[in-house]
C-alpha cells in the first residue's frame, strides 16, 4: 500500500489504472480509449462528448448506464476540468462496482476542497453541496 501525504485517505497501489477502469466501465477497446484520453492540469481526463457518444450508441444497456453514471459524477458532482471527466471519478465508480463504500473518500476530498478555498480566501468549492448535507 502507498500512503499519499497530501491525501486524507489512502488507497492500494495495485488498483487498475485509468485506462483499464475506462475499458471496464465503457466496454470500449484500449485503442479507442488511448486515442481520447487528454491531460488536463495534473490529471488525465476523457472528454464528455466521447462519453455521450457511448451513452447514445452502445449496444450494452449496462455499459450505457455505467457511462451515464460516470458522466454525472464527473460533470456534476465532482467537476474538475470543464467538459471532461477526471480519472479520480473512475476510482469512485470502480469502488462502487466492487461494493466498496466511497463515503470516506468523498468526505475527505470535500473537506480538502473546502479547506483549500478557505486558506486561499478565494476559489470555488469542487464538490457537491448535497453530499455535505447528507
Amino acid at each position: 500500500m502507498k500512503i499519499q501525504v497530501d491525501r486524507a485517505y489512502w488507497r492500494a497501489v495495485n488498483v487498475p489504472n485509468f485506462l483499464k477502469k475506462l475499458m471496464n466501465i465503457t466496454g470500449m477497446s484500449e485503442q479507442w480509449i488511448v486515442a481520447r484520453i487528454k491531460q488536463k492540469g495534473d490529471s488525465k481526463c476523457i472528454p464528455w462528448k466521447n462519453l455521450k457518444d457511448i451513452i447514445l450508441a452502445h449496444p450494452d444497456t449496462k455499459k450505457r448506464i455505467g457511462v451515464f453514471a460516470l458522466s454525472i459524477y464527473g460533470l456534476v458532482v465532482f467537476p474538475k476540468a470543464l467538459g471532461h471527466v477526471d480519472e479520480a471519478v473512475t476510482d469512485l465508480l470502480d469502488r462502487l462496482d466492487k461494493r466498496v463504500t466511497p463515503v470516506p473518500a468523498i468526505l475527505a476530498k470535500t473537506f480538502r476542497s473546502l479547506n483549500a478555498c478557505r486558506k486561499a480566501g478565494e476559489g470555488r468549492f469542487i464538490g457537491c453541496a448535497q453530499l455535505l448535507l447528507r
